[in-house]
């Protein structure tokens, strides 16, 4: 029986990346390598499929004993490559919206499934949004699912900004995995290395036993693996950034920036800095990046001057400087142009505080670029220099050298063509299968790019649609790892009179297949930005205007809502997006507490 979820959905996420340009070559990649009646290919091997499920044991595994023994399904039939090219089309607009909605009602209209007398091993790595998506659609009355992180629990991130200056508590924006799906095992390690060929991921985790600790080293098995880790915050190169610079992608990050803006202040109120200079710089905080999450930075940083600096710091106030660098001409990339003018007219605005003067403390620098980061200066490469006390990093992300690591490890098959349009993430085919993993690795999230799409961008909205869409996929009575001599085949019904969801009919329909199972499609909602003093932008899709989804210059229509209408959706749509009740509460008391009683300055 389907473990029983509430499920919440992912309206709209608050950090855009985009990737650049794709080679025409690889978004036909995985047509060009599925099995197709040609004179190289065997006619028993298009009839007859290979199940790779495999089978490895290792005694000091914390995996129970099993082997996997897939049902055999009945034979497929040929499929021409119109029908493939046909079947992973882009489903019209209004009937993928029709199926999207419908799908929250999978769990009513769900058919049986028969439980397997042995289950398969199925490992996920990381803890994210698209994992933490996974985990609650995921059948494990199918599979035995273990989960390895080194972190045990889920954090909402587009909140991280508010939780670095106390607007929200930290404990309120994350859940333990556990709670997620209490029928998972969770490991907490990291994995280091895997390895495609057997079926191996090698792990580490710290054992602490009193005051002392020591590295453990263990290896796990799988039938299939899950793999998403996410991405890391990229420095481009640029020395002094790893030593003196903050990120905003964990909760750590967060308590750090926190305990810092109040370092800050706390500084430039000794009696040492006598002169003006000294006391600027101390209060001279310095974002690189101007994206969603330093716009977000900046605005929650303004608030915290604006509704409690004037209560601790009011002498101080006036030396306060939040400058904003950013590399391109714009700000906020994936916003319309009237919306960026809208956020610039707000971070940039004067501030009157009682009892003292007029202030202005946030500017922003456009077509500025960073050639270095001391401790004392952030350094630029038209020769400019700005002293600062704190300096924060949201400047792009990059990927783990674990990815990197497995990417290499599968450059001798068809990975390797597909990275001219992946770029060290792992290229994956329309049913988020790992291009040359033979069917039993899956990726998705920041890690991953989808070879017939490089423009996802990398945001947690796609990631917990990815996540969504491959729990359900797994969980129904789907063929997704049957080789040929040319490549996988693509995924598959056992057979063409299985029992479909409501919403799998319509997208059969839509497709105009109802054997090929429905490849992932992203459903664009719209991305939020908070702007400070109770204002956000909204943007919203309402249609998807002209141009294909999988082209740079697609311009659907949206619409745009700002100011304090704006902010109403915007804290609406985060309190939906909360993975629990829990949640919702604890960050509704959170913006309670602030409103009555100001922002915690304790250094923890």
């Amino acid at each position: 029986m389907k473990l029983p979820t509430i499920s919440v959905a992912v309206l709209l996420s608050s950090s855009v990346y985009a990737f650049t340009t794709p080679h025409n070559r690889v978004s036909s990649l995985f047509l060009r390598n599925t099995v197709l009646r040609d004179s190289t290919t065997d006619e028993s091997d298009l009839l007859t499929p290979t199940i790779t499920g495999t089978s490895v044991t290792n005694e000091d595994t914390p995996f129970p004993e099993t082997s996997t023994q897939s049902k055999a399904p009945k034979p497929l039939l040929n499929i021409s490559q119109d029908r493939i090219k046909k079947a992973t089309k882009e489903r019209p607009y209004p009937l993928f919206l029709a199926e999207k909605t419908l799908g929250i009602f999978d769990d009513l209209s769900s058919p049986p499934t028969t439980p397997p007398a042995i289950k398969e091993k199925l490992l996920v790595l990381g803890t994210g949004w698209g994992a933490a998506a996974f985990l609650k659609n995921i059948d494990c009355e199918k599979y035995d699912v273990t989960v390895v992180s080194p972190r045990n629990y889920f954090v909402f991130t587009p909140m991280l900004a508010g939780a670095s200056v106390g607007t929200v508590d930290f404990k309120s924006i994350t859940i333990p995995i556990r709670e997620i799906n209490r029928k998972v095992r969770y490991l907490e390690s990291a994995a280091t290395e895997i390895d495609p060929k057997t079926n191996t991921v090698n792990c580490v985790s710290i054992v602490c036993e009193g005051n002392s600790c020591e590295t453990e080293e263990f290896s796990l098995t799988y039938d299939r693996l899950i793999y998403t880790v996410g991405a890391q915050t990229t420095t481009f190169g640029t020395p002094g950034v790893e030593e003196y610079c903050n990120y905003l992608k964990q909760v750590g990050d967060a308590m750090q920036i926190k305990n810092a803006i109040v370092n800050c202040f706390e500084s430039a109120a000794l009696p040492k800095n006598l002169n003006g200079k000294d006391i600027e710089k101390q209060l001279t905080f310095v974002i690189v990046g101007a994206g969603p999450t330093g716009i977000e930075f900046a605005a929650e940083l303004l608030d915290f001057i604006e509704e409690d600096g004037v209560r601790f710091y009011k002498d101080l106030l006036k030396y306060v400087r939040i400058i904003i660098v950013e590399a391109a001409p714009s700000i906020l990339r994936p916003f319309e142009d009237g919306m960026k003018a809208e956020a610039i007219q707000r971070l940039t605005r004067k501030i009157d505080l009682e009892g003292i003067d007029t202030i202005q403390p946030c500017e922003i620098l456009l077509n500025k670029q960073v050639s270095e980061v001391t401790e004392s200066y952030v350094y630029f490469k038209d020769g400019d220099k700005i002293p600062y006390g704190m300096a924060l990093w949201a400047a792009g992300i990059g990927q783990l050298p674990i990815t990197s690591s497995l990417v290499q490890s599968l450059e001798e098959t068809e990975q390797k063509e597909a990275q001219e349009s992946a770029r060290g993430r792992i290229a994956v085919d329309p049913w988020l299968r790992v291009i040359g993993g033979e069917g039993k690795i899956f990726a998705l999230g920041d890690c991953s790019c989808l070879a017939q799409n490089p423009f996802l961008p990398a945001t947690a909205q796609v990631a917990a649609q990815q996540g969504e869409f491959l729990g359900k996929l797994l969980s129904k009575d789907y063929v997704t790892n049957s080789l040929g001599n040319n490549g996988l085949h693509p995924v598959t019904t056992i057979n063409s009179e299985q029992d479909k969801t409501i919403a799998d009919k319509v997208a059969a329909f839509a497709m105009g297949d109802g054997e090929i199972a429905p490849p992932f499609q992203f459903l664009d909602l719209g991305i939020l930005a908070y702007t400070g003093s109770g204002s956000a932008l909204a943007q919203v899709q309402v249609a998807p205007g002209k141009g294909a989804p999988n082209n740079e210059d697609w311009t659907p229509v949206r619409l745009q809502i700002k100011g304090s209408l704006g902010f109403g959706l915007w804290r609406s749509i985060y309190l939906l997006k909360q993975t629990s009740v829990k949640n919702v509460v604890l960050v509704t008391l959170d913006w309670i507490k602030v409103a009555l009683f100001g922002r915690d300055i304790s250094i923890l």
